[in-house]
């Protein structure tokens, strides 16, 4: 079968062709329909050797979407042909944290060698793939592949990110989203649906604050050295009660830290190297930093409710597993508004 590979450090994704894969005792293999592309397989693409935790080459994509094409001896809770979504961060299945649904949290995956698809275990960029248990597989339900297909992580990621945060999004606060590409398009959607905040989008690109705008933003400010200020200035000297950075680079970090308000979240969900300084006199009063990853199984569920009740639609562009590579290097230039999507077998 064909895949889309990162085979050497410091190289691009190939096309390659790789054995079929097969079901091994409690595994079930997909047929991909759709996979999606993430900033955060650039962000493991651009770290030196030592800083690879997993033998290469490596199938990317860790948003994926397919069909059961075959059950592994003991799989008997999913039907051949049933569509279904993956719940990527793979946990052991035992630990407190798992039996929580809060796998990607699990207290003992780095000690067992347990790695999501795409980041470590063979991912979804490929016609076919294995799922290592069927508990990480979750039902479409009637959804669009395409459509659902970042949802299992630029949805579950927002979707996680805001949920901590609900007791903070009350009617007259405000919610800052900084980066309004695949996640922050998508949270803008959430934050829409779940709450009555007022929502201000920051992004570089005017084009992006243009779908920001689209899907709900009320206000839309460059992300600039001016951006905190403009933020203040629309909150009446306030700030911010939530920030979601969805960037996470040095300069957005700054932006955050200096657009909260007392009493606020800021939760930096991007991979940009970024980090904000805690402590006394740091921040305003009582302001809480985190740096949440992906979401729990049962949030994964949620999402794909919420997309079935048309609460959230993610602005997807489409591309062969041929083209896969340009989508990678149209992402890495910042030339895809919202979502990439490759698909295997289209």
């Amino acid at each position: 079968m064909k895949a889309v590979q990162y085979r050497a450090v410091g190289s691009a994704p190939e096309v390659v062709t790789v054995p079929d894969p097969s079901p091994g005792p409690g595994q079930v293999l997909l047929k991909v329909t759709a996979a999606g592309v993430c900033h955060s397989d650039i962000a493991v693409m651009s770290r030196p050797a030592e800083q690879i935790p997993f033998p290469l080459p490596l199938t990317l994509g860790h948003e994926g979407v397919g069909t059961v094409a075959a059950l592994g001896d003991g799989v008997s809770a999913l039907s051949i042909g049933e569509s279904v979504a993956v719940y990527g961060p793979w946990g052991c299945g035992t630990c407190i944290k798992c039996a929580e649904g809060k796998e990607n949290y699990c207290l003992r995956a780095k000690e067992l060698g347990i790695t999501p698809p795409g980041l470590g275990s063979p991912g979804a960029m490929a016609e076919y793939m294995i799922v290592d248990d069927p508990r990480h597989l979750v039902p479409l339900g009637g959804l669009d592949p395409v459509q659902a297909v970042p949802l299992t992580d630029a949805g579950l990621t927002p979707y996680h990110a805001i949920k901590r945060s609900l007791p903070k999004l009350v009617p007259g606060a405000t919610a800052v989203v900084i980066g309004t590409g695949g996640l922050g398009h998508v949270a803008i959607q959430f934050l829409r649906a779940m709450t009555a905040v007022r929502v201000i989008a920051l992004d570089v690109s005017e084009d992006k604050l243009t779908l920001a705008r689209a899907v709900g933003a009320h206000e839309t400010v460059l992300s600039d050295d001016h951006a905190a200020a403009k933020i203040r200035q629309l909150t009446g000297g306030v700030g911010a009660q939530v920030v979601l950075d969805f960037v996470g680079a040095p300069p957005t970090v700054a932006t955050a830290g200096a657009a909260a308000a007392i009493d606020s979240d800021v939760t930096i969900v991007g991979l940009g190297g970024g980090a904000l300084p805690v402590g006394f006199g740091s921040l305003p009063y009582s302001t809480t930093v985190t740096s949440p990853y992906w979401g729990s199984r049962s949030e994964l569920a949620e999402v794909l409710d919420l997309a079935r009740a048309g609460s959230v639609e993610v602005h997807v562009e489409t591309y062969t597993l041929d083209e896969a590579p340009l989508a990678y290097e149209r992402l890495h230039h910042g030339k895809i508004n919202g979502r990439a999507v490759i698909l295997p077998n289209g």
